[in-house]
């Protein structure tokens, strides 16, 4: 009865557009927490580092799951994991902005973690798997939805903020929306069928990084850690030194995360012309120039220029070693994704929360100045992804 339900109120979009919308809901059910952080920092008391220590929940769950979960993803199938996670993983933030401490924020959002790394296992698939199908490239677009569910999500935590309307009812107001959003654009959601000539080779239990992976995690390190710390501490960044409104400090939010989203979706005719080796060190250099600016920033609007820069910088490194991932033949792609994703994705989760304690001893500028290292490291193995684009 369910099932026909969803497939009932679903609205019938192409697969490409299938694989955008959950991309897109994926992100939204995650963004509206984070233009609330410094709110909810300070109805919890808790210090940067003990905000940090509870923000680990998440990434844990990301671990655990990423780990382990591909066999259970692929017995679910893609459908159901979608229908079942997207909708609840709202609900854990939306209790978690309840939490009292460290420990129960940390428990809170464990769970929120394991939704999200069978989410991300599962939409990354899709958009490989129809990529192929069609012979063009859509996962740079695909995660430009990500990054605009995430803009949607903050643009709606800031405009709540600026009416007055609390965390806590903004975050429970955002469970039944994104359930609705989910019926509506994910409940005629169908599998794409597997690539072609891939390794047909079950999932690994654990999902062990090769060489070529490692190389991949490295190149795309800075971006995650940067864009994880952008929606960490942007927002308590703008409070703390420039003593600036709620509002302003959501609105840091949700520009780096809109213009990281329209240059992933512009971003692919560039990888085409190019190759994905010159995009990826441009980009470098971009995410440099935002992180030194944020870094030094002396009024609101370089910290704003800064972190919109970031937004760009970090916007396809992932995406790019996420296709270069999925196309190796060597393993099958769901051990390979889950093997790139499991530690990359982790690194964007789970470094921001730990940058925590660097602004808590040494000041919050150091969260975002301790990264520039990260950039010349993604720098260095940017040469894994090839001279020019793969198809």
């Amino acid at each position: 009865m369910a099932l026909r339900f969803t497939r009932a109120i679903g609205l019938a979009l192409s697969p490409s557009r299938r694989v955008f919308a959950a991309f897109m809901l994926y992100a939204f059910g995650i963004g509206g927490i984070f233009p609330r952080l410094g709110e909810l920092q300070q109805s919890m008391r808790l210090t940067e580092g003990q905000l940090g220590l509870g923000l680990i929940g998440v990434a844990c769950g990301t671990l655990l799951s990423l780990s382990f979960a591909g066999r259970w993803v692929e017995r679910a199938g893609h459908r159901r994991t979608l229908l079942a996670l997207v909708p609840t993983l709202p609900l854990f933030y939306a209790i978690a902005a309840h939490a009292t401490g460290p420990a129960a924020l940390f428990a809170c959002l464990l769970p929120a973690g394991l939704c999200i790394g069978a989410i991300e296992l599962v939409v990354n698939l899709e958009a490989d798997r129809v990529e192929h199908q069609g012979g063009r490239r859509i996962m740079n677009r695909a995660h430009a939805f990500w990054s605009f569910g995430f803009f949607g999500a903050g643009a709606l935590g800031a405009l709540a903020a600026r009416v007055g309307i609390g965390p806590h009812l903004q975050l429970a107001l955002m469970v039944p929306l994104t359930l609705l959003l989910t019926l509506l654009l994910l409940g005629d959601f169908d599998a794409a069928p597997p690539r072609g000539g891939a390794s047909t080779a079950p999932a690994p239990k654990f999902a062990r990084p090769t060489r070529a992976i490692a190389l991949l995690v490295a190149l795309s390190l800075s971006a995650l850690v940067l864009e994880g710390a952008a929606y960490d501490w942007s927002a308590i960044f703008m409070r703390d030194i420039f003593a600036a409104p709620a509002f302003v400090g959501g609105f840091a939010v949700t520009l780096s995360a809109l213009t990281q989203a329209l240059t992933r979706y512009f971003a692919d005719p560039f990888v085409e012309r190019h190759g994905p080796l010159v995009v990826a060190r441009t980009l470098l250099a971009l995410l440099g120039i935002g992180t030194l600016l944020v870094s030094f920033a002396v009024s609101p609007a370089i910290a704003l220029a800064g972190f919109a820069l970031m937004g760009m910088g970090t916007s396809v490194l992932f995406p790019l070693a996420m296709s270069a991932a999925a196309q190796r033949s060597d393993r099958s792609a769901a051990a390979n994704v889950a093997s790139l994703a499991q530690f990359a994705f982790v690194s964007f989760l789970l470094g921001p929360p730990l940058l925590g304690f660097a602004a808590e001893w040494w000041g919050i500028r150091w969260s975002f100045g301790l990264c520039l290292p990260l950039i010349l490291l993604s720098l260095a193995a940017s040469g894994a992804l090839g001279a020019r684009s793969q198809r």
